[in-house]
């Protein structure tokens, strides 16, 4: 179920996103994690999901992963699935494993099962290889894209995750 507040009040809103560009500048990681925690604007978390990723810490990756797995809004933890993907780190492997086996929104499995092959992890082929049997199309040709790219990297890359190897596919 979506939650109904996308922007509760709009100038509470503004004034947090204001807020989030000077934190942004100071890479101030844990301001992002207090608003994934604290606000109920889908809007301010989707965007402090965003910003988290840009970031780009190894710190992150826990709350990124937390909110990939119970965020109240599928469209929350899908940009939590996606954003973990672009980081790229092996960390990120097994929350997204868990969203692609159990999440009950297919766009959350789909973009997770992506993010798996983003990554390239080669312990992600058993559960991407499970995610051919799910009973939507797109989370099953996004594992099998992944397995794709996990293929040619496990025959053709010098590093052991795509991040190793620069620019990814």
């Amino acid at each position: 179920m979506y939650t109904s507040t996308v922007v509760d009040d709009e100038g509470h809103c503004l004034e947090v996103m204001r807020r989030m560009e000077d934190e942004y500048e100071k890479k101030n990681e844990q301001f992002f994690v207090e608003v994934l925690k604290n606000e109920p604007s889908l809007v301010l978390r989707v965007h402090a999901v965003t910003i988290l990723a840009e970031l780009g810490g190894e710190a992150a990756v826990p709350t990124l992963s937390d909110v990939v797995l119970h965020d109240p809004d599928p469209l929350v933890r899908h940009e939590a699935g996606f954003t973990l993907g672009q980081m790229g780190l092996s960390s990120g492997v097994p929350a997204l494993e868990e969203a692609v086996r159990h999440d009950k929104e297919p766009i959350v499995r789909h973009e997770s099962a992506a993010a798996l092959g983003s990554i390239g992890h080669q312990s992600a082929r058993a559960t991407l290889e499970a995610a051919l049997n799910d009973e939507d199309e797109l989370v099953r040709n996004s594992a099998a894209a992944s397995l794709f790219n996990l293929k040619f990297l496990r025959t053709y890359s010098v590093g052991a995750t795509a991040k190793d190897r620069m620019p990814r596919p």
